[in-house]
């Protein structure tokens, strides 16, 4: 009996001393963790605040925020403050999408044409595109109206979307089966399957995979949740040195679509990144069907590209296929006016890590290296402090290049000539396309300003006869040229490469 006791307490010994130093380990990353980031947004200045998950095959690791959501409000971040995750948001989408096709209802392989009648989409695109195609970037179709509306005017309707399919055409540049990243083909997709299904593409990510994950913060309606009082994580650009600005842009719902469109919070990446590691099972229960996570993982088409640090060989539904160092990493990113977000996990490692920032201009790189310092952590790099040490001092370096670049820009443009031959007055007026809508040109007395949906801006002069300078996308500068009729007055204007007739 006596043997039989102490060779149970040895049992009990091995059994409690790893599961102790588990929770020491977790304990010592979660402090290095928290004190790298502290130090990391005090080092690059730029960047308002963070929130980060991080995963393992055990559960949470860690979820916290750092930071204000919002320099105007001075929102502190949270575990539960919502960010925009931007492109990130295409695993949600395509993972919706296969759900449907993985009860029948859809075939992601069979030809738009075979299930989508009545679109505008062109006969030989229609019997050759599949699904398949449209989400993970090999179709070698283009529709920038489409894109350009749903991403940044907001100016569209259902109607609107399904009219413009008509506007599809073949990328010259990317032959079919060819892979090139870009939003269309999420949002061509949804548009057609709104049409065959009577559901937008936010009733079907909410009902396939938000629902079912337990998601609850996570949401297509930006604006119910400002209007709930919830602090939502604002973009900014951090222009001044210590003194990040709000960025005018900020999403609506009219401007949040299927190939980005969702916020979310650390708490709720973390049970997305739980997920993902887990095909589909969280906290011991299935939530997905077996098999429907991991079936968006492989590769779908050939890449061989390099963002950073991070290669790049695929693109499954929703994920780049690639490797961080020696480990396979899949992962998405994503940004827009001040917003980034980083998503990723190791399936090997069963370790994933999103980080969310309110800053993408000039210091969008953090989000990507506060999920490498997790990394190289678990991996045990050596002088681990001393190497990322160096990197916020490569960041900081390449944060002073652009302010620098940015600078330099508008001094330039400061010193150009006005290359406008009329009065101001004579210029304004309402211009339109049937692609991209209507842009309004008002005469302030400060100069012609510019407004198409929810983007304005304030022209400034440029190089061209009859042109100016606009900004409607934060640090996008693109010209507008005016075309002068036999009257002597503006009868059209160009923008984005599209004609606008004088109304």
């Amino acid at each position: 009996m006596l043997v039989r006791a102490t060779a149970a307490c040895l049992l009990a010994i091995c059994v409690l001393v790893p599961d102790f130093a588990v929770a020491q380990d977790r304990d010592r990353f979660k402090a290095d963790l928290d004190a790298f980031i502290i130090r990391a947004l005090d080092s690059i200045e730029a960047v308002p605040g963070l929130a980060v998950a991080v995963v393992d095959d055990s559960g949470v690791v860690q979820t916290a925020g750092f930071g204000l959501a919002d320099v105007e409000s001075t929102a502190p971040v949270t575990a539960q403050t919502p960010f925009y995750i931007a492109s990130s948001t295409k695993s949600f989408t395509a993972l919706a999408i296969a759900a449907i096709a993985a009860r029948g209802d859809i075939d992601l392989d069979a030809p738009v044409s075979s299930w989508s009648s009545g679109s505008g989409l062109p006969a030989d695109m229609a019997s050759r595109v599949t699904l398949t195609d449209l989400l993970s970037h090999r179709s070698g179709i283009d529709n920038p109206a489409i894109a350009y509306r749903v991403a940044y005017t907001g100016d569209w309707s259902p109607e609107t979307l399904w009219r413009l399919t008509a506007e599809t055409r073949s990328d010259p540049e990317v032959p079919y089966g060819t892979f090139r990243y870009s939003n269309v083909g999420y949002n061509l997709a949804t548009v057609l399957l709104e049409h065959r299904l009577g559901k937008d593409w936010q009733t079907l990510v909410r009902d396939e995979v938000l629902l079912p994950i337990g998601m609850a913060q996570t949401t297509a309606r930006i604006d119910a949740v400002r209007a709930s009082g919830q602090a939502v994580a604002a973009g900014h650009a951090g222009f001044v040195p210590g003194h990040p600005e709000r960025s005018y842009l900020q999403k609506t719902d009219q401007t949040m679509h299927s190939a980005g469109g969702l916020v979310s919070t650390a708490n709720d990446m973390a049970r997305w990144l739980q997920v993902q590691i887990n095909d589909g099972v969280l906290d011991g229960q299935r939530v997905l069907p077996a098999g429907l996570v991991a079936s968006t993982h492989g590769s779908r088409v050939e890449q061989n590209n390099r963002f950073g640090p991070y290669t790049r060989s695929g693109y499954g539904l929703g994920w780049q296929v690639g490797r961080y160092g020696d480990d396979q990493l899949l992962h998405h990113f994503g940004n827009f006016a001040g917003s980034r977000a980083h998503v990723s996990f190791m399936p090997d490692r069963r370790l994933g890590v999103a980080v969310m920032i309110n800053e993408d201009a000039f210091a969008g790189g953090l989000a990507d290296l506060v999920a490498n310092y997790v990394y190289d952590w678990f991996a045990g790099m050596p002088d681990l402090d001393a190497v990322y040490e160096a990197r916020l001092i490569e960041l900081a370096t390449a944060r002073d290049a652009r302010r620098q670049g940015q600078a330099q820009g508008r001094s330039t443009r400061a010193l150009r000539p006005r290359m406008l031959t009329l009065p101001d007055a004579d210029y304004a007026g309402d211009y339109v396309s049937a692609s991209l809508g209507q842009v309004h040109v008002r005469e302030t007395g400060q100069g012609l300003e510019f407004s198409i949906g929810i983007l304005r801006a304030t022209a400034s002069n440029f190089t061209e006869a009859e042109s100016v300078r606009l900004e409607l996308i934060p640090l996008m500068g693109e010209a507008v040229v005016f075309q002068i009729g036999q009257d002597g007055r503006p009868i059209a204007l160009t923008y984005a490469g599209v004609v606008f007739g004088r109304r």
